[in-house]
């Protein structure tokens, strides 16, 4: 395991943790807070696998590193990652720019998804050992 990846994985997770609260502000702006926690989550599970000496794929689906990681999670929580996959998908093509079956995500939808990001960023940062 090489730490220092480790913590730059972090660090790249912090980024896009910490831009959501710029954007979580606007209704208009909820697509990218969803795209920035899914970011968040992926990168802080590269970190996780990494730390396990777990080889890091070039994937972006949640629920495969998810499972890789052989992270438990409940069904509430295995439901966000599912969302979080769709309109990470959806944000990088025009046309239903990050669109949930209902239209786009409302601001409590970003709440959750940005309180379930930073949970799991800092969940993984402290079973790595990254101090805050």
């Amino acid at each position: 395991m090489n730490q220092n990846i480790c913590i730059e994985w972090l660090k790249a997770a912090e980024l896009d943790l910490e831009s959501i609260k710029y954007l979580i502000v606007s209704e208009y702006l909820t697509p990218v807070v969803a795209f920035h926690a899914q970011q968040t989550i992926e990168k802080s599970l590269k970190a996780l696998l990494e730390f396990k000496q777990i080889r890091i794929p070039k994937i972006h689906k949640l629920q495969t590193l998810v499972d890789l990681a052989q992270m438990p999670f409940d069904e509430t929580e295995e439901d966000l990652f599912i969302m979080l996959d769709s309109l990470y998908i959806d944000a990088r093509y025009p046309g239903d720019f990050g669109l949930l079956p209902d239209g786009k995500p409302t601001l409590d939808d970003a709440q959750a998804f940005y309180n379930f990001a930073e949970k799991i960023f800092k969940n993984i940062s402290l079973l790595i050992g990254k101090e805050g």
